[in-house]
């Protein structure tokens, strides 16, 4: 019996390191995403969208086209709404905002506000039945507050060259792009909830062909609004931007995102996002070939501190609940 014990606790000790090991490689492939709008910054926000989502398109359609008829059998028309606003906001909208973010802010600040999206999330999740009181979460939301205030002074009282307007906007967008895919991380989860027949590898690639599909409807928008006169090697470097950006943080990501959601368990999912914020934040200090500011590294430990101490909350009402006497086994 001993034996067995150790054998199941060798077990579940692998998966969780596999699943760490699984967060933690879709945050370094995420987090290319805030290092593309630099490599290619001859192209505006809406161009960039154009060029990730209709390579994650057309790849997506490639992958699922053996099922294709399946899939389409078992979806009512209710989830193709669902997946039509879920690909807005949590990939033609949010990475509009994003890449607008990056170009007018810079990679460091946007990271660091996208940091600020396990937070968001729980709190959201705080009114649903069996979540964490609220209250147990002020020090986290104290903290989240300091972390934004860094943020907001380092994006504007911060020697540049952008003029503070344009990096006021920048904030904006990344706030916007936060809120966005916050909304997408809530309403995709629920939805999968619901869709117990069809995988989660499944409902990322038809999100994908759905975000394809929006993708060219934004291309009269970009020859209206964005310069569309570039030379072959920019168009080159795009174009392998583009594709780079949708194998990489489309399709592997997602992979080892969903993976990970399957090993751990879920007051842990939510904090792999933090790997993201640091690879994004890492990339971008590279990038800029310079140390992290007094206030950035001040706002880098807010966001982990405030996602810690999210965590513990959770932790302490799970222990709670699996006590003598507790309200029953937390799952």
């Amino acid at each position: 019996m001993t034996t067995l014990v150790q054998a199941s606790s060798a077990r579940v000790s692998g998966s969780t390191l596999t699943g760490i090991a699984c967060g933690m490689g879709a945050g370094a492939l995420w987090g290319l995403v805030f290092l593309a709008p630099e490599l290619a910054r001859e192209f505006g926000p809406l161009q960039l969208s154009i060029g990730r989502y209709l390579c994650y398109g057309l790849i997506a359609a490639a992958l699922i086209a053996p099922r294709w008829r399946v899939l389409v059998a078992r979806l009512p028309r209710r989830q193709w709404l669902n997946l039509a606003w879920l690909a807005f906001a949590g990939n033609t909208l949010y990475y509009v905002l994003l890449s607008g973010a990056v170009q007018s802010g810079g990679i460091a600040m946007t990271s660091l506000v996208i940091g600020f999206l396990p937070v968001a999330v729980t709190i959201i999740g705080s009114g649903e039945h069996g979540a964490v009181a609220l209250r147990k979460l002020l020090p986290s939301l104290v903290l989240c507050g300091v972390g934004a205030v860094c943020i907001g002074w380092q994006a504007l009282a911060a020697p540049s060259v952008e003029p503070a307007g344009r990096r006021m906007v920048g904030l904006l967008c990344a706030i916007g792009a936060l809120a966005s895919w916050t909304a997408f991380a809530v309403g995709n989860t629920r939805c999968l909830a619901r869709l117990q027949h069809v995988s989660a590898h499944d409902w990322n690639l038809l999100t994908g062909i759905v975000t394809g599909a929006q993708s060219l409807i934004l291309i009269p928008l970009a020859l209206v609004f964005e310069a569309t006169r570039h030379g072959g090697g920019e168009w080159a470097r795009f174009a392998a931007v583009s594709i780079g950006v949708a194998v990489l943080a489309s399709i592997i990501g997602n992979a080892l995102w969903n993976r990970m959601s399957r090993l751990l368990p879920l007051t842990l999912v939510g904090q792999m996002i933090l790997f993201e914020t640091l690879f994004a934040l890492l990339y971008g200090l590279l990038w800029e070939q310079r140390l992290p500011t007094p206030l950035e590294v001040a706002a880098l430990a807010a966001v982990v501190a405030s996602v810690l101490t999210c965590l513990a909350a959770h932790r302490e009402v799970a222990v709670t609940e699996n006590a003598p006497g507790g309200r029953g086994v937390a799952r």
